[in-house]
């Protein structure tokens, strides 16, 4: 969240940047309810010094053996009015923090400026030539090719769960292992990442601290009799695993990897995509996640982000790096870069990773720190999160750029060792 004594040195200032996000901001709320929690405050303060001092003037009255029957009875009445205030207080500081819950994260001055994604800027190409990746003939959608290899099942899917869901099979399920060992074994042999396995749960003090709570609880599947939910991003337990903890600077930066299994509701993508792979409920991904002194977390985008163009290179996937505008990040991030995969089958390209820094916005909702040498202060650290990358998206680009005309798909040359040597996938006679 936003740092409360931002807001009060700086309202105007603040309203700004939030306006650079795009949509209606209105403080107003929050200033209301600021203010009177500094009025409760105050009374209180005021009512604990008058205690204090009718305590101190008792103790002196005893020792002089004088008369004390009127202080006992102020005390009889300032107890209740100071117990009832106190009350008043912590309500009113769960209204404050509850107001400045939902209140996005700032935009970093170098994040384009934008209202949605048709603002977004194109940084670069790989391989250089916009138009690479099209095939000499006319290439099919993944869940055609794939149903006619025999690899996706979604009938399956939805005689089992439902909407959104599919059964991989065969040649389908291990591509898919192939592809989260390839990126494990690369994030964390030659990128310097900490592999992680974190609960694919989570409750709701550590969705709340990478900000998917309150705001997006409609997207979020819950435990029926637990108050746990299914982690939408392996970015909730990895952040949290610095939640309320004080590193020393010697420890940063963290850098931590993990596959999980990720579940999402897509309360907002009715009738989005409704067909393959690119929207499900249940999908696989490759998470990456940074903790870092303030002054690194710049750089560290950029490393990150790298970490994450250099799968889809080794898998030789054509793809662009987007900068997302102001009115397209996510509520918690302050800038923003998407990578899109081309997809031939398709004929556009599509989100495959998206990689945030969060500043110090995560890091002030879990209460992470870290205290510099010697120091007694503490700062917060920066979080940084970041798709490397999504693994249901990686293998739908693999089917549609891997495609041949006669319905073959070939395997990129680094997933054959995990695909026990394995070069093409050919449909059953």
């Amino acid at each position: 969240m936003l740092d409360i004594k931002l807001i009060r040195e700086k309202p105007q200032w603040v309203e700004e940047q939030l306006k650079r996000r795009g949509g209606r901001v209105d403080l107003s709320g929050f200033y209301a309810s600021e203010a009177r929690l500094r009025e409760i405050r105050m009374e209180t303060e005021k009512l604990q010094a008058r205690r204090n001092e009718i305590s101190g003037e008792i103790g002196r009255r005893k020792g002089a053996k004088q008369d004390i029957a009127e202080l006992f009875e102020e005390m009889k009445t300032l107890g209740p009015a100071l117990k009832n205030l106190e009350t008043q207080l912590r309500e009113q500081e769960r209204i404050v923090e509850a107001t400045l819950a939902v209140i996005p994260n700032l935009p970093l001055d170098s994040t384009p400026e934008g209202k949605d994604e048709r603002d977004n800027v194109v940084l670069r190409y790989w391989p250089e030539e916009k138009t690479s990746g099209l095939l000499p003939f006319q290439p099919k959608p993944h869940w055609e090719i794939g149903e006619r290899l025999g690899i996706l099942d979604f009938e399956a899917g939805v005689q089992v769960a439902g909407a959104r869901f599919t059964v991989l099979r065969g040649a389908g399920a291990r591509l898919s292992r192939a592809l989260i060992n390839f990126m494990l074994d690369l994030h964390t042999g030659e990128h310097g990442y900490t592999e992680i396995m974190p609960p694919m749960l989570a409750n709701e003090r550590s969705l709340f601290g990478t900000g998917q709570l309150p705001k997006f609880e409609e997207d979020l599947f819950a435990c029926r009799d637990n108050p746990l939910f299914l982690i939408p991003t392996a970015e909730v337990p990895l952040t949290n695993l610095v939640a309320d903890r004080i590193l020393d600077e010697g420890q940063l930066p963290v850098k931590m990897a993990a596959w999980t299994t990720c579940f999402r509701r897509e309360a907002g993508a009715a009738g989005k995509d409704t067909r393959g792979l690119i929207r499900q409920h249940q999908f696989d991904k490759v998470e990456l996640v940074w903790v870092t002194r303030p002054e690194e977390s710049a750089a560290a985008l950029e490393q990150l982000t790298g970490h994450a163009e250099e799968v889809l290179r080794r898998l030789e996937l054509p793809f662009r790096t987007i900068g997302l505008c102001t009115g397209d990040m996510g509520f918690s991030a302050a800038k923003t870069y998407d990578l899109e995969v081309w997809l031939p089958g398709q004929g556009c390209y599509r989100e495959i990773s998206s990689c945030s820094d969060t500043q110090s916005f995560q890091a002030r909702r879990m209460r992470a720190r870290y205290r510099r040498g010697g120091e007694k202060k503490t700062e917060f650290v920066h979080t940084l999160n970041g798709s490397g990358v999504a693994v249901g998206r990686a293998l739908v680009a693999i089917l549609e750029n891997g495609q041949q005309a006669d319905g073959s798909v070939v395997i990129p040359k680094v997933l054959r060792p995990f695909m026990g040597g394995v070069e093409i996938m050919t449909p059953p006679l």
